[in-house]
């Protein structure tokens, strides 16, 4: 599990899409703003979900998460904060700023 946090248009999504692809995932990667999560099929299953829109997991169906966290999947999350106290298994953290023009910093 990645969590990714940056602000708007830090390019979160963009590098997602960079680690699906060296997951061998050839589907088109896009953001999940307006649908929560996808799915996708590359050497081994990947997930990528995005909570931006989500205030609180307190107020959501407690299964809106699971088909997307399963043991199989690398799982991406953009926006984590809202699921942070449910999730147990994180193993990474990627943080992302603009640093002027094009350029960003990158923490993990």
């Amino acid at each position: 599990m990645v969590l990714v946090s940056g602000d708007l248009g830090a390019g979160k999504t963009t590098l997602i899409r960079g680690a699906c692809r060296a997951l061998g995932v050839t589907d088109q990667v896009t953001s999940p703003t307006y649908t929560i999560g996808h799915t996708y099929r590359g050497r081994l299953p990947v997930s990528h979900l995005d909570l931006y829109r989500l205030a609180d997991l307190g107020q959501e169906d407690p299964a809106l998460l699971e088909d997307y966290l399963t043991p199989d999947a690398v799982a991406f999350i953009e926006w984590p904060g809202p699921a942070e106290p449910w999730l147990e298994q994180i193993t990474k953290r990627v943080e992302i700023r603009h640093v002027g023009g094009d350029e960003r910093e990158i923490d993990l």
